[in-house]
C-alpha cells in the first residue's frame, strides 16, 4: 500500500507541474537557523476540516503533493518542520515550526500554505511567534553548572514533541536581575537530571505575542518529560507563571513524506 501511494504521488507531481512549479533551490542553512540567536521561531497549528476525510484518496494525494511543493519552495530561505498532532492532541492536527531570519518570510510561507489547494482544508488553531536569544542567566551561574549544561542530550531519535507557551506575572518583571537569576539557577538545577533525555529550546515572545516564552521539547521518554515538569513546578520561579500551556501541544516528530503518507490514508 505504501509503495502504491508513493508511486501515485510521483505521477501526481507530473500532472500538477502546470499548477505548482517547484524550483531546484539550495536549502537554507538549517543548522545555523536552529542554533544561532536572533532567529524568529513561529509555531503554527492547524486542524483539517470535515471535507478532507470525505474526499477520495487520489484527490487527497494530489492536494498533499501541493503541500510538499509549497514547503520545498520556501525551504530556500527558512527551516520548516512539520509535526503530526492528530491522535495525541485535541487542539490541532498539524504543527509547523518555522525558523527564519525575517518574520515576513514566515508570513509569506503561511499565506502560500493557506492559499494552496491543501490549505483550503486548514483551519488555524493558533500561531505563536518568538525569537531565539543568548542565555540571559547562564553566564552568572557557577562554572560547574555551566559545564553540566554543555553536556549534549542522548543521541538517537526523539519521536515526541511538546510545545508549551508561558507568560510571567507582573511581579516577575519587577524583580531585580539578581533575584531572577537566583530563581533561574534553582530552575536549572531542577531540570539538569532530565537534560540527557529531554531536549529543550527556548523562544522569547515578549512583544511579538501575548506570551513571554515558548518552550519546545523533544524526547523519547515521556515519563522523563513528566518528571521534569513536576520538578519545575516545585521551584519558586514557577509561581510567577501566569500562564503555563493553554494549549500544551503534544505530537510526533515525522518527516514531511511520512506525514503526507499518513494523511493520504
Amino acid at each position: 500500500m505504501r509503495l502504491s501511494i508513493m508511486t501515485f504521488m510521483r505521477f501526481v507531481v507530473l500532472v500538477l507541474v502546470g499548477l505548482v512549479v517547484v524550483q531546484a533551490v539550495e536549502a537554507a542553512d538549517r543548522d545555523k537557523l536552529l542554533s544561532e540567536p536572533g532567529v524568529y521561531g513561529t509555531f503554527a497549528s492547524f486542524s483539517l476540516d470535515a471535507d478532507w476525510g470525505k474526499q477520495n484518496q487520489a484527490l487527497r494525494i494530489a492536494q498533499l503533493t501541493v503541500l510538499k511543493g509549497v514547503v520545498e519552495q520556501h525551504r530556500e530561505k527558512m527551516a520548516i518542520d512539520v509535526y503530526l498532532l492528530r491522535g495525541l492532541s485535541d487542539h490541532a492536527d498539524l504543527l509547523f515550526r518555522v525558523h527564519a531570519t525575517e518574520l515576513r518570510e514566515t508570513q509569506q510561507f503561511l499565506l502560500d500554505l493557506q492559499g494552496s489547494l491543501f490549505g483550503k482544508h486548514l483551519t488555524t488553531a493558533g500561531v505563536m511567534h518568538g525569537l531565539t536569544k543568548k542565555a540571559n542567566y547562564v553566564p552568572g551561574m557557577p562554572d560547574s553548572l555551566k559545564a553540566e549544561l554543555k553536556i549534549p542530550s542522548d543521541p538517537g531519535s526523539k519521536p515526541y514533541v511538546i510545545v508549551i507557551p508561558i507568560r510571567k506575572d507582573a511581579d516577575w518583571w519587577s524583580l531585580s536581575q539578581e533575584q531572577r537569576a537566583a530563581m533561574m539557577q534553582e530552575h536549572t538545577e531542577a531540570a539538569l537530571p532530565y537534560g540527557k533525555t529531554v531536549k529543550r529550546k527556548l523562544y522569547h515572545a515578549t512583544g511579538l505575542d501575548d506570551l513571554d516564552f515558548i518552550t519546545y521539547f523533544e524526547t523519547s521518554r515521556l515519563e522523563d518529560f513528566q518528571s521534569l515538569i513536576l520538578a519545575l513546578e516545585k521551584v519558586k520561579e514557577f509561581r510567577h507563571n501566569r500562564r503555563f500551556g493553554h494549549p500544551t501541544l503534544l505530537g510526533t516528530v515525522k518527516s514531511l513524506d511520512e506525514i503526507i503518507e499518513t494523511l493520504a490514508q
